[in-house]
């Protein structure tokens, strides 16, 4: 094997290794964001606090895409497929919260497990994508902890869950979402990645101030407490601006089957905050539910891609 060979082969693992670790920091700032949400919830509208977020995301990213730009952001070729990116994300985004008006958090947090499955599907349909029996075999596993620790290790709970209206809506969001990350290494034409993911949030933006122009317009921004405004730019910065590009990073280096399995440490990292935040530590059963999450992602990150 020639020098340049080997050089190759260390710099494709380490650019994996790069995408693994953005997806790591994603499940950990999507974590942060539930408490962050949930203190600003009794005070905005679903589609206004997303708007918002996007609003400061955006002018976040466009800020630093200029910056490292040296001053000027690339033009959106075919900005089509801006609009493609941030319809689904903008589905997303719409019907989780539409859905929980007809069913429970608990639910929805199943439902959602399906994604790092259905994008391996994706990743197969758009890319050519053929996951390793062990990638599949890890992400079964690893969604089997996650909804273990999702219904609080509640046998009955889990035998009980019924699929209904609101689990049907959300399910469309998560395709949509499950859709994007091989999307995003398609659509992709060598752009630099900070000018891609700031076209994709606005698309993205644009798509919620359409669909929530009446409850924007009908909130009195002015009247909102200090604890909403520290909620939306948290939201903003890092659940926003942030994991986009992590998403958009780790996507262009990582199978689609391996780039969304992230989520499934979610529940695990909110277990982990709630502990340090002394809200109390999960029962020894749940624990062991997110033992078994994190070994499947282990499992997963080591498998060879292909």
């Amino acid at each position: 094997m020639t020098d340049i060979s080997r050089h190759t082969i260390h710099a494709a693992g380490r650019e994996k290794l790069l995408g693994h670790l953005a997806m790591v920091l994603f499940a950990m700032l999507v974590s942060g964001s539930f408490s962050f949400g949930a203190m600003a919830a009794p005070y905005l509208g679903p589609a206004a606090i997303n708007a918002a977020r996007f609003v400061i995301g955006t002018s976040i990213m466009g800020g630093a895409a200029l910056f490292l730009l040296k001053g000027r952001i690339p033009p959106p070729r075919a900005p089509w497929r801006f609009l493609v990116l941030g319809g689904l994300m903008a589905l997303f985004f719409v019907t989780m919260f539409v859905s929980l008006r007809f069913t429970d958090p608990v639910s929805a947090g199943a439902v959602f497990t399906l994604m790092p499955l259905m994008s391996a599907g994706f990743g197969y349909l758009f890319l050519g994508q053929i996951p390793r029996r062990i990638v599949i075999a890890s992400l079964v596993f690893a969604a089997l902890g996650a909804i273990w620790v999702i219904f609080g290790g509640d046998v009955d709970a889990i035998l009980s869950f019924d699929i209904g209206k609101g689990e049907l809506i959300f399910l469309a969001g998560v395709a949509g979402h499950a859709a994007y990350a091989p999307l995003v290494r398609k659509f992709n034409r060598g752009e630099p990645v900070i000018a891609f993911t700031f076209w994709t949030l606005f698309a993205t933006g644009l798509c919620i101030a359409v669909y929530g122009a009446g409850e924007i317009a009908a909130t009195d921004w002015t009247a909102l407490p200090r604890v909403v405004w520290l909620a939306i730019f948290y939201l903003a910065i890092f659940t926003t601006a942030g994991t986009f590009f992590l998403l958009q990073f780790a996507a262009l280096r990582l199978p689609a089957s391996k780039v969304l399995a992230y989520n499934y440490l979610t529940p695990t990292i909110i277990i982990f905050f709630e502990g340090l935040l002394g809200h109390g530590w999960a029962n020894a059963s749940v624990l062991g539910g997110a033992l078994v999450t994190v070994l499947g992602l282990a499992v997963m990150a080591l498998a060879p891609d292909a």
